[in-house]
């Protein structure tokens, strides 16, 4: 079983050891891992931590994360959940200090656990839904059994995970951890004891941010897939457990599709190649773990949104896929005008197909046996174009539906009466789903969710429409010109790039000296603009400060006019994994190349109605 760890700093690495007198040291040098005798560890420097986040390779030198400061945000039974608060990257050589590439991929790795929510359990396994678990072996370490997809950590493990596998005694370090959201609380209703909490999982697989990663890969694996579990636990008269989990999916339109930034407060929505073989993969995975998918589509059915929408539905009429149940909702439609409690249409028109609020996993745990009284058979899989905002109002209805037959069920409630009268419960239902949104959402937009007001209150306010402008705004600015980092973070972490294989540094700017050049250009025209202004030399109106400031408007009109035109050129592009939707086109003057420019992949067209909008 993992525990928290010391550790000690070596000539040539570090020595770990559970904090619970364990016998097990392991050893850490830049040449790799093993175990070594206890005697090794030493009585005076020695430094208490959480966990072993892993061990990465960059360009020149390995690194060990740990996690060295954490909090508890929950308990599910006697397992406790812990928030990963601060974490340090200790080096494996002095190397890094040489080598500008290498500080620059330790920077990406650092912003990406700056701003990862990261949780994880010593004795239980966040990875895994509580049916999953119960059809799994019991007494194995957590990482034997982790679902890889949600396994957050995993690349960064690898070698640890080998080594477990040959000799089990390195299994204690291995700690898997999930990104996305945990909070459980314990409360009461009807003077009934009870926790409630989520368990959002975002899946590793095609992660990113919100425009660099859309729709499929060839795998099947869509951009921003969660999945969510609500869960119920109820501590019986007869001091048994009975738990209600309740599970949703979201990820993006599962065909090959992206929204190419431009600098436009739209981007260039894009349609790519035909997808119905990964699309194919894609959910037959999800039926073999979940059962039936109710798909609910939320996106706009004219307009920008419809070219995604019309594939979406194409696809699933050429799978014709019995275990698929389609329905489309028009979200801006049915809830205009802040209308918002009428998404509750939804689940009228999701009965008629055969959803039912039973339908979820139900378990009773006693001191001497684990008893299964109910699986949940069928998933409710949402999505809008981003799967955020709108999708995060449709999954908190859905789960305020089913607690309701839950605590019904229990025995808590007698059957008809509204859990929603218990205010405190109500209270704590709506910002944990509202939290859960704006983890959601950070993760994917920069930004906190929209419409988390009536998450939170079950009302549409004006400081909220307020407050989602701002995000919106937010949003415009990180994903044209600060994403690109943000997805090289990612893609570091998760090991899509291993920086010891690259030969060439891919930090260089190789576009042309001229487009590097016009934003300081623009910048330097609008400060002196300004300070012509605010403090002219004499008067403003002079010859002089007239023809500075006709210049500098002459500046900012043509490079403000060059930039628009060429957006795509100044957007801040990933620069460790291509994008599928973007090439890099070389520019040659004389024979000679003079940089590069981006152009959009010839696989991707934007269809004839966005143009015309």
């Amino acid at each position: 079983m993992s525990a928290p760890l010391l550790y000690s700093k070596t000539d040539d690495g570090y020595l770990f050891k559970l904090s619970s007198n364990s016998d097990v040291v392991l050893q850490i040098t830049n040449n790799g891992t093993q175990l070594v005798k206890p005697e090794f560890f030493p009585l005076t420097g020695i430094n208490s931590i959480a966990s072993i986040i892993g061990i990465i390779r960059l360009r020149s030198s390995r690194y060990i994360i740990v996690a060295t400061k954490a909090s508890d945000v929950g308990r599910i039974r006697e397992h406790s959940i812990t928030k990963i608060l601060e974490y340090k990257v200790l080096p494996l050589s002095n190397s890094f200090l040489k080598d500008d590439d290498e500080q620059k991929y330790l920077e990406l790795l650092k912003s990406h656990l700056d701003s990862a929510p990261l949780f994880f359990s010593y004795t239980y396994d966040l990875t895994n839904s509580h049916q999953r678990l119960s059809q799994l072996a019991v007494g194995e370490p957590l990482w034997k059994n982790a679902d890889e997809r949600f396994f957050w950590n995993y690349y960064v493990t690898e070698e640890l995970i080998e080594n477990a596998q040959r000799d089990p005694r390195y299994s204690p370090f291995i700690v898997p951890l999930i990104y996305g959201y945990a909070n459980v609380v314990q409360t009461s209703t009807n003077h009934k004891p009870i926790s409630f909490g989520l368990l959002t999982r975002r899946s590793r697989l095609r992660a990113g941010t919100r425009y660099f990663r859309r729709g499929i890969d060839s795998d099947g694996n869509v951009a921003n897939f969660n999945e969510t579990e609500q869960l119920l636990i109820h501590h019986t008269a007869d001091n048994s457990f009975e738990t209600f989990s309740y599970i949703q999916t979201r990820g993006s339109v599962p065909v090959y599709w992206a929204e190419v930034n431009n600098l436009n407060y739209k981007p260039d929505l894009s349609l790519g190649e035909p997808s119905l073989e990964a699309t194919k993969k894609h959910f037959d995975q999800q039926i073999e773990l979940y059962g039936k998918n109710f798909l609910v589509n939320l996106v706009d059915n004219k307009g920008y949104e419809l070219p995604v929408k019309n594939s979406y539905e194409n696809i699933i009429q050429a799978l014709n896929n019995p275990n698929l149940s389609y329905i489309y909702f028009d979200y801006h439609h049915e809830c205009r005008k802040f209308q918002w409690h009428r998404v509750k249409i939804l689940i009228d028109q999701l009965i008629q197909l055969g959803l039912s609020n039973n339908d979820f996993y139900h378990e009773r745990l006693s001191s001497t046996q684990l008893e299964v009284l109910h699986h949940q058979k069928n998933v409710v899989r949402t999505n809008c174009m981003d799967c955020l905002d709108r999708t995060n109002v449709v999954q908190s209805t859905l789960a305020h539906w089913v607690l309701q037959k839950q605590l019904e069920i229990a025995g808590i409630l007698s059957h008809g009466s509204n859990w929603e009268t218990d205010r405190l419960l109500l209270f704590k239902f709506q910002n944990i789903w509202a939290d859960n949104a704006d983890a959601v959402s950070k993760a994917y937009s920069g930004t906190g969710a929209l419409k988390t007001d009536y998450t939170r209150t079950g009302k549409r306010t004006k400081k909220g429409a307020l407050n989602d402008l701002l995000n919106s705004c937010s949003r415009y600015y990180l994903n044209n010109l600060k994403d690109g980092p943000r997805q090289d973070a990612y893609d570091l972490f998760l090991g899509n790039f291993a920086p010891y294989q690259a030969v060439n540094s891919p930090f260089e700017d190789k576009r042309p000296p001229t487009v590097q050049a016009t934003p300081y250009l623009l910048l330097a025209s609008t400060v002196l603009l300004a300070a012509t202004v605010l403090f002219p030399k004499g008067t403003l109106f002079s010859l002089k400060n007239l023809f500075l400031l006709t210049s500098c408007l002459s500046v900012i009109g043509l490079t403000g006019s060059y930039i628009k035109k060429n957006g795509l050129q100044f957007v801040n592009w990933p620069k460790l994994v291509q994008l599928e939707f973007l090439n890099s086109r070389e520019i040659l003057s004389s024979g000679k190349v003079n940089g590069i420019k981006f152009v959009k992949n010839s696989r991707y067209h934007s269809p004839a109605q966005n143009k015309a909008d």
